[in-house]
């Protein structure tokens, strides 16, 4: 299991990243774009949003860092565009932790498989700090 920091920028992740790699000297990012994701004639993507970054993710002196744009329409404030992030192998542990931080919060996503997590969600617990959830299999690409 870990926590990691997830950091979202204005359009402008894939600078950042890039920036930060050759400052700490990273590996190159991989970058997966809202672009890349599988259509859904549901919730069309705004051609604007298709080159921004859904997720990348740099190891920092030994802490996986994430990173993303924040989708058009969605709020940004600069200085509070960060959420804790956990990755978990264990499933049942993870729907656990987020049962328990919800109580008093507002979930933002509900626990449920995605196209690259079979469990995923995220809240703002009752003391406004953001969580993502994320089960790890040990087949994520990113």
């Amino acid at each position: 299991m870990a926590v990691d920091p997830y950091l979202n920028f204005n359009g402008n992740c894939r600078e950042a990243v890039e920036f930060y790699a050759s400052v700490f000297g990273a590996n190159e990012p991989k970058f997966m774009t809202f672009g890349d994701t599988p259509p859904s004639p549901e919730y069309p993507l705004p051609e604007e949003a298709k080159s921004l970054i859904m997720h990348t993710r740099l190891n920092i002196l030994g802490t996986n860092v994430m990173f993303s744009d924040i989708f058009p329409g969605m709020p940004y404030v600069e200085g509070n565009n960060i959420s804790l992030a956990i990755v978990h192998e264990n499933i049942e542990e993870l729907q656990s932790i987020f049962h328990k931080l919800k109580e008093g919060g507002a979930v933002v996503m509900e626990l449920q498989e995605t196209f690259w997590s079979k469990c995923y969600g995220s809240l703002k617990d009752k003391f406004g700090i953001e969580w993502q959830f994320n089960y790890d299999d040990g087949e994520m690409n990113f």
